[in-house]
């Protein structure tokens, strides 16, 4: 069992920077894949960026999605038990409420959220213009 929570949200002006941070208690965490998803008002979850166990379980593969790459960075400490995202360049559509999720490496996809057993509470982002 995983639990998450997430801090850092607020409001921001556009082209500013935010840095969310999920602390997730539990055991074996490094075993566990982790992303970010968000959902805005009146849209479906999307997935954000994650970081996914390698086959060899040395390393973390990361993956993006298209409307976050280059300003968005994903990073983890498995000694503290944490999970960051890093956001530059923000901009009024990445207003939404940000979810940390995890599920055991190997157990499914990093982009669909079903494929996640433990979610956050989400923590609102806002982005003025």
């Amino acid at each position: 069992q995983v639990q998450l929570v997430e801090t850092g949200g607020g409001l921001v002006q556009a082209g500013g920077s935010l840095r969310l941070s999920c602390t997730a208690s539990g055991r074996d965490f490094s075993r566990y894949d982790m992303g970010w998803f968000r959902q805005a008002p009146g849209k479906e979850r999307e997935f954000v960026a994650a970081l996914s166990r390698s086959r060899s379980g040395t390393y973390y593969n990361t993956y993006y999605a298209d409307s976050v790459k280059g300003r968005f960075t994903i990073s983890r400490d498995n000694a503290k038990n944490m999970v960051w995202l890093q956001m530059s360049v923000l901009k009024p559509e990445d207003t939404a409420v940000y979810y940390c999720a995890a599920h055991q490496a190997y157990s499914g996809t990093y982009y669909r959220d079903f494929d996640y057993d433990y979610w956050g509470q989400g923590t609102q982002v806002t982005v003025s213009s």
